[in-house]
């Protein structure tokens, strides 16, 4: 059987949060979150960070992820994609003759997950031949109330008009829009491998509630107060 592993990447130049793939929360730092997901997980094999930074990586260690390399500074920069990281993440597997069919992409920066939605989402990958699998959640605001300024006029994201009334109808009348999260993308390693693209033409959307995602600062407070009140912590994900 092929192994699904999941691959989790931590670099440690953040420019807005010093250090925030590390940071505390909830008495943990931030990256334990999604390793202790994962481990929890019935159909993950093996779980991997990929790191810049001989102190992330004993951390993850510490948390029980493997880790068996440094990333290059080229690959891990404010400006690096996420092909760069799993191309070399692959090219790795590869010279230890490991090459899974699954990657399960997890971002330190979404901690909240629970195990089982995990599971879910890769035996809902499993049932067609998805390109990918991204987690999305509901918007409530539809596309087409959403627009761009151009020299102070208002204007449409979607056929660049400035005539608007016809966008001016109930919410309930637009197509219900959804927003990529962090819970989890689910990524083909043969389709990487032959076209260099993470997510394709048949990526399936997998809904979930909306995310806990760590941007700012406040992001911080605000998920330690739902932690607390909802008495949740690394050891009691089933709650999440």
């Amino acid at each position: 059987m092929s192994k699904t592993i999941c691959i989790i990447p931590a670099r440690s130049g953040s420019k807005g949060i010093v250090d925030k793939n590390i940071i505390n929360l909830g008495g943990h730092p931030l990256i334990a979150w999604s390793i202790k997901a994962a481990l929890e997980t019935k159909l993950i094999n093996q779980v991997y960070v990929s790191t810049d930074s001989e102190n992330y990586k004993q951390i993850a260690i510490k948390y029980g992820a493997t880790v068996p390399f440094l990333r290059p500074s080229n690959i891990s920069k404010d400006d690096s994609t996420d092909i760069e990281f799993v191309q070399h993440f692959l090219n790795y597997l590869e010279s230890v003759n490991i090459m899974p069919e699954l990657l399960i992409h997890l971002r330190p920066t979404t901690p909240l997950r629970n195990p089982d939605v995990i599971d879910k989402a890769i035996k809902t990958f499993k049932k067609d031949q998805y390109t990918s699998l991204r987690s999305v959640h509901k918007i409530s605001t539809p596309i087409e109330k959403i627009f761009k300024l151009r020299n102070g006029v208002l204007e449409s994201f979607l056929d660049e008009t400035s005539e608007l009334d016809e966008y001016n109808k109930p919410r309930q009348e637009f197509i219900q829009a959804y927003e990529a999260n962090g819970y989890i993308d689910i990524l083909n390693t043969n389709y990487i491998q032959k076209y260099n693209l993470l997510h394709g033409n048949k990526c399936k959307g997998f809904v979930t509630k909306r995310t806990h995602d760590i941007d700012e600062a406040d992001d911080f407070n605000e998920l330690e107060y739902f932690l607390k009140k909802n008495k949740i912590d690394i050891n009691k994900l089933e709650k999440l």
